[in-house]
């Protein structure tokens, strides 16, 4: 049995924005047979986020409403779940902070530690994620498109 997804915001955004250097891979992700998908506030509050910020394309902001929209279109076409964030990084032991590299990788860890507790899969395009930050994280636990 496939593990459930869990996408980074990254990958979302490639996969809304057709000019993304990323959009043929997150489409073919999204596109697998059986795919079962989760998402959680902060990466959907950070798709919404990332595609409505000024600079982000030489068209201006998507807008709030559309973006929201088309990730629920999304979502309601495939086996989707929604993962409440209710991991803390507080917690002793979720996270081996040493492996941590810089303030950049907050979210990564966070989004690998909820996959970890759910037994599921981050989806990323970030090389960058270390799975010896999350304690218990196995190569299962993370893919790199």
């Amino acid at each position: 049995m496939s593990p459930r997804c869990l996408p980074d915001v990254n990958v979302w955004v490639a996969l809304l924005d057709e000019a993304h250097v990323f959009h043929a891979q997150a489409l073919a992700f999204i596109e697998r047979r059986r795919l079962k998908i989760a998402t959680c506030a902060l990466v959907e509050n950070g798709v919404v986020r990332v595609l409505n910020l000024p600079g982000y394309s030489r068209l201006g902001p998507v807008g709030f409403a559309p973006v929201a929209g088309k990730l629920a279109e999304i979502c309601a076409s495939l086996d989707h779940e929604f993962w409440p964030c209710d991991v803390s990084l507080r917690e002793a032991g979720r996270v081996n902070w040493p492996r941590v590299m810089g303030h950049n990788q907050i979210t990564d860890v966070y989004l690998l530690a909820l996959a970890v507790s759910r037994q599921g899969c981050l989806v990323t395009l970030d090389h960058g994620v270390a799975l010896s930050a999350v304690p218990g994280a196995m190569p299962r636990h993370l893919e790199h498109l």
